[in-house]
């Protein structure tokens, strides 16, 4: 679409507005004129006016020091070599190249690599003449072929090269080199070689600057290397390969600096070869920066909260051992302000989401935290009459829940009116005062009064006492306590202390932009690396629209980055210096085996139905997974394999199930729901819709742990 206006506009603006269009014509219609002369002048180094532009792209370089690993590498490679040491002072080439990049390069120098190797008598010949002396063992590691066949091949080759009289064999250091025959008399006066019997004269003629030629041959048929290398291999003294070397360093045929990666000298190395690695560096951390796929973030976003595998036959890493005492504590407090204001299902919070991120994570924790004043919480969603969903926020990030809670109506009648006065006028009030305040009567509509207040966010405890409760057997509708229970203090979910919640009311721009910057902050903490898709799936006031003025603001003051990460999400991305190193890092699975996560649906550690779509098997499929409070995932490396639904009666597969290897350790995954007493007994009554007697993985669900029932398969510790 060439008239598409933005386009035009785009053009119009750099040919006319940056570009001197005009000039440019003049000039060249005066070469076209042959009124003004063009001459080709290679150069050194750049000239100042081209200095100057490379120099504003090395100072983004040196002073972007927040810039991921992978792209400072990247732009200091691709800047001229005189230049970067003129510049830092020296050459850095050593922290800048890549280690494997560099091997690779040696292989494929040395004919090593499977694509550089012989594949015939006239190619091994051009072999020895690129690369020189080889011993036979030698040469048949550069023969195509397995082991057992090259040694007999290259064996073959070599007679037939020597009778043909295009190899010969000498004595270089005390060993039988084979050598192409045109370098006979290079060795012979460099060396000292003694020449075979019975060469053409028209080989051993007198040659010039014999050694400097090996030596040049040497520098480019390896990477960069020491003075010892070549002395050694041709048993020359080592001043004599230094003088050498020196004398090809003032023609500018070799660099001597600090090439290696991991090495402490000063190396020489072939201009050419230099520039390979820099390429081949620059490639590999090209890729590196490229965004990654949707499975590595389903391995990152776990690592980055901090959720501990699960310990699984076949899977690389166990469980974690215990944290107690202060360690404990100040995990606890970790995790917390990484989920400061978001909501999670009361029911979720201690069952699932804190113990999976806190290694022997106990109740005790939590009120301890509490009784320090260190975290609070507020309702934020009701869930039914037994749960709802709660926030988590430390001291200094109350702000977080200034907003009422997200479509939750606010109560409104006689009793919750009282309530609220009985607080205002009060404070801090047990359970029994607020029973006499609201009217007294059944204890049920009292409770229902004032758990409504709570999901609402306007209320809420000094203590997590009250949330545990709500998972007991309740009472009766008319208050009838469960026998045995002791009832004078109160029903156990209205235990503590019940206080209003302090809203800030000021509404002004300092405190709207001071509420965005830490909304923006607890984001990036907690996901890494912020998409549109993962604000989209919090209640975020206003969404991703109202966070990312201030991401871009921090983006622009060089605190966070700004890119496109993850391939498939949303443009805009966002991510900590930091956060953005470990994502690339997971782009491949860790070596050996797989690693197992046992997931709650609505962790926020789980990404997929949030920033990841549920993986389908096709459009059609329309089975229902959701983030649902008592359901579960399970993933292997980060790729969702198995889906158990709320009550566990009911498990779905996912596409990534139909490797049979993967889905048997990701229903060896369900095996942590028990083996951690979140349930007694697991038991899976369906399997994709389908009876489990009927389904074609009862064979895997078997080798998983489940033993037939009555009601289906069941899974005991």
């Amino acid at each position: 679409y060439g008239s598409f206006p933005i386009l035009v506009e785009t053009y119009r603006e750099c040919l006319s507005d940056v570009f001197d269009l005009p000039a440019l014509r003049d000039l060249l219609a005066g070469v076209s004129r042959r009124e003004i002369a063009v001459h080709s002048v290679e150069t050194l180094r750049a000239s100042p006016f081209a200095s100057s532009l490379l120099f504003d792209y090395v100072a983004e370089y040196m002073y972007e020091g927040d810039a991921p690993l992978a792209e400072r590498r990247a732009q200091a490679l691709t800047l001229d070599r005189d230049l970067l040491r003129e510049l830092l002072g020296q050459e850095e080439l050593r922290e800048l190249l890549d280690p494997e990049a560099l091997a690779d390069l040696e292989l494929a120098l040395q004919a090593l690599a499977d694509d550089r190797k012989a594949g015939s008598a006239d190619a091994l010949h051009d072999l020895l003449r690129r690369l020189g002396d080889l011993s036979a063992g030698e040469v048949a590691a550069r023969v195509e072929g397995g082991a057992d066949v090259a040694a007999d091949v290259a064996a073959a080759w070599l007679q037939e090269l020597r009778r043909s009289h295009r190899a010969a064999v000498v004595r270089v250091a005390g060993e039988e080199r084979w050598l192409a025959v045109e370098d006979v008399a290079r060795y012979r006066d460099a060396l000292g070689v003694q020449p075979p019997a019975g060469l053409p004269d028209a080989f051993l003629g007198p040659t010039t600057a014999a050694l400097d030629g090996l030596l040049a041959r040497w520098a480019r048929t390896h990477g960069p290397f020491l003075s010892p290398g070549p002395a050694v291999r041709w048993g020359l003294p080592i001043g004599l390969v230094e003088d050498g070397l020196e004398r090809l360093l003032a023609a500018g045929t070799v660099l001597r600096g600090e090439f290696r990666p991991g090495g402490v000298e000063r190396e020489w190395c072939d201009p050419e070869v230099l520039r390979l690695l820099r390429r081949r560096s620059l490639a590999r951390l090209r890729r590196e920066v490229e965004p990654v796929d949707a499975t590595t973030l389903g391995r990152f976003l776990p690592d980055w909260q901090g959720v501990a595998p699960v310990s699984v036959p076949g899977a690389t890493r166990a469980a974690p051992p215990p944290l107690s005492g202060n360690a404990a504590l100040e995990r606890l407090a970790e995790v917390v302000d990484q989920l400061a204001g978001l909501p999670i299902p009361a029911s979720v919070l201690e069952r699932d989401v804190l113990p999976a991120r806190i290694p022997g994570y106990t109740p005790r924790l939590l009120d301890e935290l509490g009784a320090l004043g260190e975290v609070a919480w507020m309702g934020r969603g009701s869930l039914g009459r037994d749960d709802g969903r709660i926030a988590l926020v430390r001291p200094g990030r109350e702000a977080l829940l200034s907003a009422p809670a997200a479509e939750t109506p606010r109560p409104d009648s006689p009793r919750h009116d009282a309530i609220r006065e009985h607080l205002a006028r009060r404070g801090a009030s047990f359970y029994r005062e607020l029973y006499a305040a609201a009217g007294g009567g059944p204890d049920r509509e009292v409770l229902d009064a004032l758990w409504e207040l709570a999901w609402a966010g306007e209320v809420t405890n000094d203590t997590f006492a009250p949330l545990r409760a709500l998972r007991w057997r309740r009472t009766g509708r008319e208050g009838r306590p469960r026998p045995g229970r002791l009832t004078s203090l109160g029903p156990p979910e209205a235990a503590g202390r019940w206080s209003l919640v302090e809203r800030e009311t000021a509404r002004d721009a300092r405190h709207a932009t001071e509420r965005l910057h830490l909304l923006a902050t607890v984001l990036l903490e907690r996901h890494g690396v912020v998409t549109r898709e993962a604000v989209a799936s919090e209640p975020v006031e206003g969404g991703f629209a109202a966070v990312y003025p201030v991401l871009r603001a921090m983006e622009e003051a060089g605190r966070i980055r700004r890119g496109y990460f993850v391939d498939g999400l949303g443009g805009a991305q966002f991510a900590l210096g930091g956060a953005l190193d470990r994502l690339r890092s997971a782009r491949e699975p860790e070596p050996g085996e797989p690693v197992v996560r046992l997931l709650a649906a609505a962790d926020p550690a789980n990404p997929y139905g949030a920033a990841l779509p549920w993986p389908r098997f096709g459009d059609d499929d329309r089975r229902p997974i959701q983030r649902a409070a008592g359901a579960y995932v399970v993933t292997v490396d980060g790729v969702a394999v198995a889906y158990l639904e709320r009550g566990g009666k009911s498990l779905l597969l996912l596409p990534a199930a139909l490797d049979p290897d993967v889905a048997r350790l990701g229903l060896g995954g369900l095996r942590g729901l028990v083996a951690d007493g979140r349930v007694r007994e697991l038991v899976v009554a369906r399997v994709d819709g389908v009876p489990v007697a009927e389904s074609p993985h009862r064979g895997l669900l078997a080798d998983a742990g489940f033993v037939a029932g009555y009601r289906g398969l069941l899974l005991r510790a």
